[in-house]
């Protein structure tokens, strides 16, 4: 099903459905079901989707009162005007053979029709690549007949005039994707103050995170340092009223207590890079291991108040020993409370010549040799 936010509380159940399809569906295919669709459908908009569809897979099946009672069951669910029946040209042959049904449910059940179009790539010259990067995702080749392969060639991003040239008999469904998108009113409140951190648990006898974090970097400075100067504690002074005016207590005491475990595991870690590496307090914690005062770092690369923004400490740990570190967080903040954030993987020109040439049926010698010319350095392109 599609399903589409219309306000801020319509935003909230999409993710908690979206969170509850991964952490709860199977792996390779998150899920959910009506049940958790009926608790958390408030604010939403329901869509009848492709062809894998319920109430397509009905029609398929030559079971229009099967469709028929899961469109109803959508529309009472969502209410009049927000549960649409979604009608696709992507000259598939199934998709031709359940289009009447889908229009003669919509005026059956006075369900609302909309005209969609499944996108998988952006131009229509773009079909080729893609049907090459299935077969190289499948591992498989180009002329094996029986390979996974999507029998469209209109799964593009079709401007308004060719929607509306496809749909040309039936302008309605033209006319509510407007007013879909009219009914979609999230604002979302983004930057600004609105970063939310956890807060660290503090020992007793500290009624704040500041002065828990002030006590740690008095007590570091003094482990780190024999003897103390005027200038090692202005600057102390200074970052640790930047990191309160800033709100990043919390933050770098949790920080801390990873680097805690870590070091207590004997763990290695590195010893800091990038914007962190300017910071004395970070140094004094244990975090770093670079003293910011003897290289002239400046602490403003990692936290300035004129430019609000969330601190960014890189720490590298020993890569047998990173699932030990992730295990810890899971067990003192809770599953539920730690992500590990998602990394986009891109294919590099040598690499892609490489994998091409194996879907296309090339012998190996022949596409390496290829790859082989292809200059070394960052951003090469094909041409």
């Amino acid at each position: 099903i599609t399903l589409l936010a219309s306000n801020e509380e319509g935003y909230k159940n999409l993710m908690k459905l979206s969170s509850i399809a991964f952490l709860e569906g199977f792996y390779y295919r998150p899920r959910i079901d009506k049940k958790l669709l009926r608790k958390h459908h408030s604010g939403l908009i329901g869509m009848s989707a492709c062809l894998q569809g319920e109430i397509s897979q009905a029609l398929l099946r030559e079971n229009y009162v099967g469709a028929e009672k899961a469109a109803l069951f959508y529309k009472d669910l969502f209410g009049d005007g927000n549960f649409y029946i979604e009608l696709m040209r992507l000259g598939i042959k199934d998709g031709e053979k359940v289009m009447p049904g889908l229009i003669k449910l919509g005026k059956d059940l006075n369900i609302p029709v909309v005209a969609t179009n499944d996108v998988h790539y952006l131009s229509k010259d773009d079909s080729e690549a893609h049907d090459v990067l299935l077969a190289l995702q499948t591992k498989d080749e180009l002329d094996n007949e029986n390979r996974f392969r999507i029998e469209s060639r209109e799964i593009y991003f079709k401007s308004p005039n060719e929607m509306k040239e496809l749909f040309h008999d039936i302008p309605e469904a033209i006319e509510n994707t407007v007013l879909l998108a009219e009914k979609c009113n999230v604002d979302l409140q983004l930057g600004g103050s609105s970063i939310q951190l956890p807060q660290c648990s503090l020992p007793e006898g500290f009624e704040t995170s500041h002065d828990y974090l002030d006590d740690l970097a008095r007590k570091g400075m003094k482990q780190r340092f024999s003897k103390t100067t005027p200038l090692m504690e202005d600057r102390l002074n200074m970052e640790l009223e930047i990191i309160k005016k800033m709100g990043f207590c919390d933050y770098c005491l949790i920080i801390e207590d990873l680097i805690r475990f870590a070091k207590k595991k004997h763990i290695p870690i590195g010893p800091g890079r990038g914007s962190a590496a300017g910071s004395f307090v970070l140094y004094v914690l244990g975090i770093t291991n670079i003293d910011p005062l003897k290289f002239s770092l400046i602490f403003e690369r990692f936290l300035n108040p004129e430019r609000v923004s969330m601190p960014d400490v890189d720490i590298d740990f020993a890569d047998n020993k990173r699932s030990e570190v992730i295990d810890y967080l899971f067990t003192k903040y809770g599953k539920d409370s730690v992500a590990q954030i998602i990394t986009f993987s891109k294919l590099g020109a040598k690499g892609v010549i490489r994998d091409v040439g194996r879907v296309l049926g090339l012998p190996y010698d022949e596409a390496d040799k290829i790859a082989k010319r292809v200059p070394d350095g960052l951003d090469v392109s094909i041409d």
